[in-house]
């Protein structure tokens, strides 16, 4: 037992040692921009509600510095607190193409993607960039993240995100997600394992999503960003990561908040891909350390094993959350990594057992392969021949 647990330590250490290799190769190499390539490209943006920074977020689309682009904003419903929200948006930016869709209709359980089935036949290009209603940007946002399309077999572009918080309890989601989630993606590009999308940013053609199934094959997902790049890896399209990095809104306000967060994420994980999930204990190298010094009845060896273990997992913390990401909250709360990692390895290992999540007020199962199964009651799925018959509701249509 002594030994398996050195033994996991040791991988452990290689395993932040790569992913700081990982994280300097991505960004010593920065993207080269092609003045001349700068195709048209349309924005979905599925809307549910108000975030805490929804107007500036949504805002920063509407100021790229880009020639040709127009937003397509979707709520589900003409009650939807964030409209009024959405028409000072149109109002504000008079000379971008912006529509507003307000369409009910449902295709499946996950109702984001019946959302994004309902703004996306507004859309005039072939380029779709679907990016949460939370993700704030930069003026050279789009003239950055469009590059990778020049080659042909690049099917999508995704992008790594930090976060804004407001409360420490939001500051704790977001130092795991720049220290340690982002680690995971940046070894997964570097080992050429990147097939899957991140909801901060997928650039995706028109004709590699219709290759793929169109939205229907994504709709009862709940991990619809991991399965729309997952998807057109499949088709055998390459998913690529780019070197700009959005804002992300983060609105957790209390520890259910945090844990229900979590648990989506980790039994989705397990349902998608059981032994990747297994896999993402190798990676728990404070809690493993911790229990090396137990078994060991704090033996000066011991010790020095935890010490290696801790000082490579911080080392990896400050290379991608502080200077490659440039994350101020990883900044911040640096020296908490250990306590933070413990409630990982925590929730890591409470997501072992049961297949029940909580999704905005609703509760639904989670199926084979990360599917959702409602178990409360759901509007009905369209005819088969949705989208393509539509009863659509267009406001607000500005034409740049």
């Amino acid at each position: 037992m002594i030994v398996l647990v050195l033994i996991l330590c040791i991988i452990a250490v290689f395993y932040y040692s790569y992913a700081i290799y990982a994280s300097i190769a991505f960004f010593a190499r920065p993207q080269v921009i092609n003045p001349a390539f700068y195709p048209p490209i349309s924005i979905l943006k599925p809307i549910c509600g108000l975030d805490s920074d929804s107007y500036t977020n949504l805002a920063s689309f509407c100021q790229q510095n880009y020639p040709t682009y127009q937003i397509i904003f979707g709520v589900r419903s003409a009650a939807d607190p964030a409209i009024p929200t959405l028409h000072q948006i149109i109002r504000d930016f008079p000379r971008i193409d912006i529509c507003l869709v307000v369409d009910e209709r449902t295709i499946g359980t996950n109702l984001k993607v019946s959302n994004l089935a309902n703004i996306e036949p507004y859309a005039l290009y072939d380029l779709l960039l679907i990016s949460d209603s939370d993700i704030k940007v930069g003026p050279d946002y789009l003239r950055r993240i469009v590059q990778p399309m020049q080659h042909l077999k690049t099917g999508v572009v995704t992008c790594l995100y930090r976060s804004r918080v407001q409360n420490p309890i939001a500051a704790l989601e977001a130092l795991s997600i720049s220290t340690d989630f982002h680690a995971n993606v940046l070894v997964a590009r570097q080992l050429g394992w990147l097939k899957f999308a991140m909801g901060s940013s997928i650039l995706i053609r028109q004709t590699v999503l219709q290759k793929m199934g169109g939205l229907k094959a994504i709709c009862d997902y709940l991990a619809d960003d991991f399965m729309m790049g997952n998807l057109a890896a499949k088709t055998g399209y390459k998913v690529v990561l780019s070197d700009y990095v959005v804002e992300h809104t983060l609105d957790t306000d209390n520890w259910v908040d945090l844990v229900q967060h979590q648990t989506r994420w980790n039994r989705c994980t397990r349902a998608a891909s059981f032994s990747g999930y297994l896999g993402l204990f190798l990676g728990h190298g404070i809690p493993l350390s911790l229990l090396f010094v137990l078994l060991n009845h704090g033996s000066s060896f011991s010790w020095s094993i935890l010490a290696f273990t801790w000082l490579a997992r911080l080392l990896m913390g400050w290379v991608i959350g502080v200077k490659s990401l440039q994350d101020t909250v990883a900044k911040k709360l640096f020296w908490l990594i250990p306590l933070r990692d413990l409630l990982s390895f925590g929730l890591w290992s409470y997501g072992l057992i049961g297949d029940r999540i909580s999704w905005r007020g609703k509760t639904f199962r989670i199926g084979k392969e990360g599917k959702l199964i409602a178990l409360d009651a759901v509007p009905q799925s369209e005819p088969k021949d949705y989208p393509q018959e539509r009863a659509k509701v267009a406001l607000g249509h500005r034409q740049g």
